[in-house]
Formats: C-alpha cells, sequence, structure tokens
C-alpha cells in the first residue's frame, strides 16, 4: 500500500499488473463527509444549543479534515477566550472566517474610502447573487473592514457537485464580476479590489472555451493540452491511473 500527491510523477514500472496497480482517489469529503468529520471532531465539544452541523457542513466546501479540526479547535479557543460554558454558533463562524482568511490584522487599518469602497463591493456581489435564480448559494463574507482583511464573497456550493451546466458557469461569473460592476456604478471608476474576481472568472471563461467546449463560435471543441510529467518524459498525466 502507498499514497503519493503526484501520481503524474510515478515510474510506469510501479504501476504494471501485480505492483501498484490497483489505484483509490481520495478526493476531498463532499457535504456530508464535512458534516461527519465535523461530528467526530466535536465529540468531546460542549456545543450550545444554536449550533447545526449541516450548516456548518455547509459554509466550508473545499475543506479537509484537518481544515475541518482547525476549525473545531479555532471556535473552542474563541469560546474559551470569552469565558463561555459552552462553544456557540457565531464563534464556529468566526474559526471559519479565520481559517479561511486568516487573522484580523488590526495594525493595519483602512481609511473611510477603503472601507466604503469593500463595502460597496461585496454588497455588489451579494445582491447580484441574490437577483440571479437561486442556482449559487451564498453566505456571510468573512469581511472586517475595520483592517485590511478585505470581505470575501462565500459561495457554498463551489467544490460540492459534481457537473455544472453552461447557465451554471455564466451565474458564478456574473456574481464574480458583481462587486466591480457596484464600484463603478456607485464611484465612477474601479479600484485593484476586483483583481482575484478578475482572476477567478477569467479562469471559468477560459474552460468554457478551451475544455468544456461552450463556445458557440468554436462548436465542441476541446483545445486543452496535454500536461506533460515534470521529470518522466514519455509519460502521459495520470498513465495507468485511468
Amino acid at each position: 500500500m502507498a499514497a503519493t500527491n503526484r501520481p503524474e510523477i510515478l515510474d510506469p514500472a510501479l504501476l504494471r499488473p501485480g505492483r501498484f496497480d490497483r489505484h483509490v482517489l481520495v478526493d476531498r469529503p463532499d457535504l456530508k463527509g464535512r458534516e461527519a468529520i465535523f461530528g467526530v471532531h466535536t465529540r468531546k465539544v460542549k456545543l450550545a444549543e444554536d449550533v447545526n452541523i449541516n450548516v456548518l457542513a455547509s459554509r466550508t466546501p473545499g475543506m479537509v479534515g484537518a481544515d475541518i479540526a482547525n476549525v473545531v479547535n479555532e471556535a473552542a479557543l474563541l469560546a474559551a477566550r470569552k469565558g463561555k460554558n459552552s462553544v456557540e454558533m457565531k464563534d464556529f463562524e468566526e474559526a471559519v472566517d479565520r481559517v479561511v482568511a486568516g487573522l484580523e490584522k488590526k495594525s493595519r487599518l483602512m481609511n473611510k474610502k477603503e472601507k466604503e469602497i469593500v463595502a460597496y463591493h461585496e454588497t455588489g456581489h451579494a445582491l447580484v447573487a441574490e437577483s440571479l435564480p437561486p442556482r449559487i448559494p451564498f453566505t456571510k463574507s468573512p469581511s472586517s473592514l475595520g483592517c485590511l482583511r478585505i470581505g470575501l464573497y462565500a459561495s457554498t456550493s463551489n467544490r460540492g457537485q459534481y457537473l455544472m451546466t453552461k447557465a451554471e458557469l455564466l451565474d458564478r461569473m456574473t456574481v464574480l464580476l458583481g462587486g466591480r460592476a457596484a464600484e463603478e456604478i456607485k464611484f465612477g471608476e474601479i479600484s485593484t479590489g476586483a483583481h482575484n474576481d478578475l482572476f477567478r472568472a477569467t479562469d471559468i471563461a477560459r474552460s468554457m472555451v478551451k475544455e468544456y467546449g461552450m463556445s458557440e463560435k468554436l462548436g465542441p471543441m476541446t483545445f486543452e493540452r496535454e500536461r506533460q510529467p515534470l521529470f518522466l518524459p514519455g509519460m502521459g498525466p495520470l498513465q495507468g491511473l485511468q
């Protein structure tokens, strides 16, 4: 038995029949998996009545077991620092924010103008998501406007499904660009705050054209180049692992 995070660089001799010829993909946990992991890590934690494990699982898409354990530990520490007898839902929410966005840097304060820009930017994401069909559920963004921990649009559905339609991808791009649009409408100009939004929207658009065959002009074709292994020439991506 062996494990690796880099199957594409394995020597093909290791993958021949009779050797490592059975392959099991251990992917990130889905919603039910995260819920079960939360259940394991909270067994010895005294929870308040308002704690909803299912909601916590839905707010942590993409997290693995170690991330969830970190969230539970952080929530318990926050509750202990406040002298609470049990860990409340708001402690878990703050813990998720800390794990996702990092600690607040209170020594690096934003000025009033920056706070206003960030507030309208994040509101733009939320309003656009709310105006679209209910394909992209979203939740509170971990924004602390008094510091440089700028708000993050938080979708509870990314990485939580295996297939996405063209309409869903377009909706996701629309929501990502909602923050930039709100800045332009309110202030008549744009800032650098949409940098990550533009990166993600461009990545989705590129994938739609080059990988998913969703371009009306180019048709059902893929233009994605074959990814070559870093260290072993001649070995295709994930060769022998299909």
